[in-house]
């Protein structure tokens, strides 16, 4: 402890552990893992036959929107495999706070033109893009967030509530 506060470090470490072992990591993770699943289905069967129907621009738009959205389930899935690893033990809660663990490629992943095209793609396109969110919001409370925990000094806090007592 230095300055009245206190490291993160500690504090930081529980919450990634609590989430892990969490009935909303359970959750989420089924959640991401069934979307991923989904996903590659569609855009393997049915959604590859739908493409072939679209207009140029819309055929140059399903590429688009369908590279953006496998990009946001990658990152969705690495994030929560890396939390899967840290709740079993493979992986400490610090290394998890490694840039290179963390939930990336916002500015491809936020964002999608919706422009002509196929509902089975739409559809997948929304809720990826809450679960993104979702998970961009759990990645930024457990990770970014400022943590340092200021602790009262009792010197100050009594010399405070003497001038409180006695006037300055």
């Amino acid at each position: 402890m230095t300055d009245g506060f206190a490291p993160a470090g500690a504090w930081r470490a529980d919450v990634i552990q609590d989430f892990a072992r969490s009935e909303l990591f359970d959750r989420t993770f089924q959640e991401g893992m069934d979307l991923v699943e989904e996903t590659a289905g569609y855009l393997d069967g049915s959604g590859r036959q739908e493409s072939k129907l679209l207009s140029r621009n819309a055929a140059l738009a399903y590429a688009g929107e369908s590279m953006r959205l496998t990009t946001r389930l990658m990152q969705v899935a690495s994030w929560l495999l890396v939390q899967r690893a840290v709740r079993e033990g493979d992986m400490p809660p610090e290394g998890a706070c490694e840039d290179r663990y963390r939930l990336g490629a916002e500015d491809v992943c936020r964002g999608a033109t919706t422009e002509d095209l196929p509902a089975g793609l739409l559809a997948l396109l929304d809720r990826s893009e809450r679960l993104y969110e979702r998970v961009r919001h759990l990645d930024r409370r457990m990770y970014i967030e400022d943590t340092t925990v200021e602790i009262p000094n009792p010197v100050l806090s009594q010399f405070d509530r003497l001038q409180a007592a006695f006037g300055r």
